[in-house]
C-alpha cells in the first residue's frame, strides 16, 4: 500500500499531464480521450511509470462514478427542443440498434474469433453501445456544426443507449454463469430497469427544480454541492430499487437542463468542468488497467472486430433503426460514424473479470483495442466525413 502523500503526488502528475494533453491534441488533431488513455498506459506496469494496478473492481466501481456525472452534465447541457425532434429516432437507436449489433458482432464472434453463441452475444452487448463521454468530448470539443438534429440525436443515443448495454450484459453473464434460468426473468429484469429509471429520474428531476428555485442557500458555492448530491442520490436510489441508475441521471439532467432558474448558467460551467474532471480520471484508470503487453497478441482478432463493428455491424444497425425516421442516407451514414466507442465498453469488460469466465481476459483486451481504433479514426475523421457527405451546418 502506497501512502497517501504518495498517491496524491502522482494523481496531480498524472492530471496535470492529460489536461496538457488535451490542449495539444487540438493541434494533433486526436481526441483528448485517445491521449488520457495512452497515458494511463505509460504510467502503468508495462509503461515507465511503473505503476502496478490490477484491480478490475476498484476500476469498475470509478468508472461507474465518473459516468454517472458525464452523463447527468450531458443531458444538463442539451437543449429539450432539439432532443424532442430525435427523442423517437434516438430510443430506436438505443434499443432496436443495440440488440442488432449485438447479434451482428456475436455472429461475427462466432464464425470469426472461435466465441460460443453466449460469448460472442457477450461480446456484442459490451462494444454495442456508443460512449457518451467520447461524443460528448469529440462533437462538443472539436465544436462540430452538423445540420439540424443530428448531434442531438448522436449525444441522445450515447446517453440512453448505455442503460440497454448494461442490461444486455448482465443479463448474458447470469445466462453464462447459471444464474438465470428463463427468458420470462430477463424480461421482468429489463422492464423493470427502464420503468423505474425513467419513472425516478424525471421526477427527481421535477423535484431537483422545484428544490433549486424555491430553496435559497446563503452560500452560492453550496449549489454545485447540492446538485451533485442530488445526481448521487438519483443514482443511488434508482439503482438500489433495481432501475437503471445511469438512465435515471440523465433525465434528472435533461429535466434540470428544460427549466430556468437562479444560477443555472454557474452550474452548468461547474458541472462541465466536473465532466472533464471525470473523463480524466476514468480514462486514466482504465488505462492503467491495460496491459500493452498484452495486445499484440490479439491485435489482427481487434483489428477485424473493430473493422466489421465500424463497417458493417453499426451501418446495419443505424439504417434499420432509423427506416422509418425522416432522414437521408447521407444523415444516417454520419450518426453511423459518429457512434465512437469509449470508456463504456472497457468498464462493461470488467463485469465477465469479476464474474471468473473463461475468456475474460480476451473481451477485455479485444474490447479496448476496438475503442483506441473507434477513437482513433472515426473521432479524428468526424469534421473530414461530415464535410464529404455535406452535412455540415451552413
Amino acid at each position: 500500500m502506497h501512502s497517501i502523500e504518495y498517491i496524491l503526488l502522482v494523481t496531480s502528475i498524472l492530471l496535470f499531464l492529460s489536461i496538457v494533453a488535451s490542449k495539444a491534441s487540438i493541434k494533433l488533431g486526436v481526441p483528448a480521450l485517445l491521449l488520457f488513455l495512452l497515458i494511463g498506459m505509460l504510467a502503468g506496469s508495462d509503461g515507465p511509470g511503473g505503476i502496478y494496478f490490477d484491480n478490475p473492481k476498484t476500476a469498475q466501481h470509478l468508472g461507474i462514478v465518473a459516468l454517472v456525472f458525464i452523463l447527468f452534465a450531458g443531458g444538463f447541457d442539451t437543449k429539450w427542443e432539439e432532443v424532442k425532434q430525435v427523442a423517437l429516432q434516438g430510443l430506436s437507436l438505443s434499443t432496436l440498434g443495440i440488440f442488432i449489433t449485438t447479434f451482428l458482432i456475436s455472429f461475427f464472434a462466432n464464425k470469426v474469433l472461435n466465441f460460443s453463441w453466449l460469448e460472442g452475444l457477450l461480446l456484442g452487448a459490451i462494444i454495442s453501445s456508443t460512449d457518451a463521454a467520447a461524443v460528448f468530448a469529440v462533437l462538443r470539443g472539436k465544436n462540430i456544426k452538423l445540420k439540424k438534429g443530428l448531434r442531438p440525436l448522436i449525444e441522445f443515443e450515447s446517453g440512453c443507449n448505455d442503460p440497454m448495454a448494461v442490461f444486455l450484459t448482465v443479463a448474458l453473464l447470469q445466462l453464462i454463469t447459471s444464474h438465470t434460468s428463463s427468458l420470462f426473468e430477463l424480461t421482468i429484469l429489463f422492464l423493470k430497469q427502464f420503468s423505474i429509471g425513467t419513472a425516478l429520474g424525471y421526477g427527481i428531476g421535477k423535484v431537483a427544480v422545484l428544490i433549486l428555485k424555491h430553496f435559497k442557500l446563503e452560500y452560492e458555492g453550496l449549489y454545485p454541492a447540492l446538485t451533485m448530491s442530488l445526481v448521487a442520490f438519483a443514482y443511488g436510489a434508482t439503482s438500489y430499487l433495481g432501475g437503471s441508475g445511469f438512465l435515471a441521471v440523465y433525465l434528472l439532467g435533461l429535466v434540470m437542463g428544460k427549466h430556468e432558474f437562479s444560477n443555472k448558467n454557474y452550474l452548468m460551467h461547474f458541472h462541465d468542468g466536473v465532466a472533464w474532471l471525470m473523463q480524466i480520471m476514468m480514462f486514466l484508470t482504465l488505462g492503467l488497467l491495460v496491459f500493452p503487453s498484452h495486445l499484440p497478441s490479439i491485435a489482427k482478432a481487434g483489428i477485424l472486430t473493430a473493422t466489421f463493428l465500424v463497417f458493417i455491424a453499426r451501418p446495419i444497425s443505424v439504417l434499420f433503426s432509423l427506416v422509418l425516421a425522416r432522414m437521408n442516407f447521407r444523415e444516417k451514414v454520419l450518426v453511423s460514424w459518429g457512434g465512437l466507442r469509449g470508456a463504456v465498453p472497457i468498464i462493461l469488460a470488467t463485469f465477465p473479470m469479476l464474474a471468473g469466465i473463461p475468456k475474460a481476459e480476451t473481451i477485455f483486451n479485444l474490447v479496448f483495442f476496438v475503442v483506441i481504433v473507434s477513437v482513433l479514426v472515426q473521432g479524428t475523421t468526424i469534421p473530414i466525413i461530415a464535410k464529404l457527405l455535406k452535412v455540415e451546418e451552413v
